[in-house]
């Protein structure tokens, strides 16, 4: 099973830039799709709908701005949109896809990037999620949540480690949770599984020679439910093109989607 997740900055930027034509050579059984910034409506052209893919759309109430989609070859059992908490959900950060054995997530964590005000939305959706990530590491199904969750997780994570210390994204409360998510929430990186390397970001800065200079940050990930932990074959962040100010993270699974 091959897994695909990739925060766009804009759905209709990314197809502009090539981001369909590559992703239709992927063989990709899952695709995640954050920040599409658009309105299902304004997204009618056949090349948002791929073909041989059910494609879902969550959008933000908000117009360009946030939202989510899944491609997947398999047609889920059922769909869910939202977690039932207005931060998450007016501003489409949460799509999920229920297959027989496993749920797969796009989700969009809200970054505190511009202000006070926003990283208090960021702690209050991380608390929210907290004790659900809990139930889905002891769930009887698996768990797959693609995404850029705005947070690095180790100093490895990101190449500017000391002179970010006070920035969101690399704040100590930030990446504490992470070291809680992947220590006693049961959640597993699915990343670091099989690359342990440092210096493998996801998202660049759009300043200075940030992506030149791989300058960057990794910012998403595959957070899976601990039995999916061996089944992790391979793991690959895509710099050939550029999409987006992030690169698409592509994970191969010993598993098959029913």
């Amino acid at each position: 099973m091959r897994v695909i997740t990739l925060n766009a900055n804009g759905i209709r930027a990314a197809a502009r830039k090539g981001f369909f034509d590559w992703m239709a050579q992927q063989q990709a059984d899952v695709v995640c799709i954050q920040e599409t910034k658009a309105q299902v409506e304004q997204l009618s052209d056949q090349v948002f709908h791929p073909l041989g893919y059910h494609c879902e759309y969550a959008d933000a109430v908000k117009k360009g701005y946030s939202g989510t989609a899944i491609y997947s070859r398999v047609k889920p059992q059922s769909i869910q949109v939202g977690l039932d908490w207005p931060d998450i959900d007016t501003e489409g950060r949460w799509l999920q896809y229920n297959f027989a054995n496993i749920s797969i997530v796009s989700l969009y964590l809200p970054s505190g990037t511009s202000g006070d005000e926003r990283q208090a939305v960021k702690y209050q959706v991380m608390d929210y999620m907290t004790p659900r990530l809990l139930e889905m590491s002891t769930d009887d199904r698996e768990w797959i949540i693609c995404g850029d969750w705005n947070i690095v997780h180790t100093e490895k994570d990101i190449k500017n480690w000391k002179s970010n210390q006070k920035n969101s994204g690399c704040l100590p409360e930030e990446r504490a949770w992470l070291d809680r998510v992947f220590g006693d929430l049961g959640m597993v990186d699915a990343f670091r599984v099989v690359d342990d390397r440092d210096q493998q970001y996801t998202w660049w800065s759009n300043r200075g020679q940030a992506w030149a200079n791989n300058t960057g940050w990794r910012i998403d990930y595959h957070v899976i439910s601990p039995g999916l932990r061996d089944k992790v074959r391979a793991a690959a962040v895509y710099r050939d093109q550029r999409f987006s100010d992030h690169a698409p993270l592509t994970i191969d699974y010993q598993f098959e989607l029913k």
